[in-house]
């Protein structure tokens, strides 16, 4: 959409000029002749940029200024002046306005300070639409997983998100660490300003005490210039500290004292900086283990611990699994150009059934692989050759008699009737969203029976009503 420009003046051969001056351009450019009809239009139409005279009869300028800027602060205002009212001009800019112009003006100058005050709209939208997405990103109904077990996490995070504490995530690798970290801070009071994560396991201990307190020039060798600390980057915000159990006990007491007195110094200097920061920390050790062994010092680890949230592994959450392979599905899909939008039922048995020692992370990289191998819009079975060959053979032992043999073939007819029944259920409820009505309409059931068959598998329906989709079983 054009960009819309309101030129507002008494003079008839000011507003000529501007309207001339401007007409060529890439916006739509319309003009009043009083404070009063600007901003009556102002409130009727959107204006992006006001071009506005100090001196007009009954309101001038600075009035109008001022209104336009309790009532909308985003529009960018120019102020028009004669050369006698600098002075003036200097108390709009106070006042609020983008810029001047003294009369006469240069064409060129006023069209240089209009583009100039739409690059500045321009790329404020930009960062509020950022904003914007990440932030929604980050909103619990956009994380993926709704068993028991994660519904567990949400009501923790929702919990902290609001406050300050300090929070200490576990959990194996791979489980979702750092989304969740993020979900604190983007719901929380600190969203507008930085999340700075910082990965532990990746540096020595001296570039990670450089990487989270800044050095200062020629403070160890190759210190050539000043460099700024996590701590100082993430000021008001959050700083995320991954696999914070890696740490060194050196290390881990300069963490302490910033945590208790809320400043540091950067590596090499003297003076102490203040640290307004939310601490979240994240690791897969076992902590508590470590402080017994003396590799983790107790006073820091009940600093961090204030309020511990704990990710399950994604073999304690299993029927998350069919919604997380679908995520990824439309993901990696739309990213690699291919029109792939089912997954077999094999497939699907073999994704549910497989325990997943790499979590998440390993299930995402299992199905951007099977897309690639992928040749029509279906995931087959023999895309997952890598997680199928590494699956552990069925706990049967090789019958001796003739009974094992009958009491094993009909342990192997069970569970695989059991895996085809579960996934026609989750199947014929995904094509119906989710709706149990219309589902046991479609394949021919009895409401009562297909909802005998969800309960034989745990599977429900995510809230109350049955058109809100997904599956809450542990």
């Amino acid at each position: 959409m054009s960009a819309r420009i309101l030129v507002v003046d008494d003079e008839e051969i000011v507003v000529r000029s501007c309207l001339r001056i401007l007409g060529g351009g890439d916006y739509v450019v319309e003009a009043v002749r009083s404070g009063e009809e600007a901003l009556r239009r102002i409130d009727e139409n959107q204006i992006d940029v006001l071009i506005l005279d100090i001196m007009m009869p009954k309101m001038d300028g600075l009035e109008v200024l001022q209104r336009v800027k309790e009532t909308h602060p985003d529009i960018d205002v120019i102020m028009v002046t004669g050369l006698s009212q600098i002075e003036t001009a200097v108390r709009s800019m106070k006042l609020g306005a983008f810029d001047y112009l003294s009369k006469p003006f240069d064409p060129e100058e006023l069209k240089l300070v209009v583009e100039r005050a739409l690059e500045r709209r321009r790329l404020l939208q930009e960062n509020l639409n950022l904003r914007s997405e990440v932030s929604s990103k980050y909103r619990f109904e956009n994380i993926i997983g709704s068993s028991p077990a994660m519904q567990s996490v949400y009501r923790l995070v929702a919990q902290c998100a609001p406050t300050n504490s300090t929070v200490l995530i576990t959990g194996e690798s791979g489980t979702g660490k750092e989304l969740i970290a993020r979900a604190i801070h983007f719901n929380s009071l600190r969203k507008d300003k930085p999340f700075v994560p910082v990965d532990c396991n990746a540096l020595s201990e001296t570039l990670l005490e450089s990487e989270l307190f800044g050095h200062v020039k020629g403070s160890f060798t190759g210190a050539v210039l000043n460099k700024k600390g996590m701590f100082e980057v993430a000021n008001g915000g959050s700083l995320f500290l991954d696999e914070i159990g890696n740490i060194s006990l050196s290390t881990q007491a300069k963490l302490l004292r910033v945590i208790q007195e809320r400043e540091f110094r950067a590596v090499g200097d003297t003076r102490s900086q203040s640290a307004n920061i939310r601490l979240l920390t994240a690791t897969n050790k076992d902590l508590k283990a470590m402080v017994a062994d003396g590799t983790f010092r107790e006073d820091l680890f009940y600093r961090i611990n204030i309020f511990p949230i704990r990710m399950p592994s994604l073999r304690e959450r299993r029927d998350d699994i069919p919604a997380l392979a679908f995520h990824f599905l439309g993901v990696f899909s739309d990213e690699l150009g291919k029109k792939i939008t089912e997954i077999s039922q094999g497939a699907m048995n073999a994704l549910v059934n497989y325990d997943w020692p790499g979590n998440v992370r390993e299930l995402e990289n299992t199905i951007h692989r099977a897309i690639i191998l992928a040749n029509d819009k279906v995931i087959r079975r023999a895309h997952l050759a890598n997680i199928i060959e590494a699956s552990p053979q069925p706990d049967f032992d090789v019958p001796k008699t003739g009974d094992e043999l009958k009491r094993i073939k009909k342990l192997a007819r069970e569970k695989s009737v059991e895996d085809i029944e579960r996934q026609f259920v989750l199947e014929a409820l995904k094509r119906n969203a989710w709706n149990v009505t219309k589902t046991a309409a479609e394949t021919g059931m009895q409401r009562a029976n297909f909802q005998a068959l969800m309960k034989k598998y745990q599977i429900r329906i995510r809230g109350a009503g049955e058109n809100s989709g997904g599956t809450e079983t542990d």
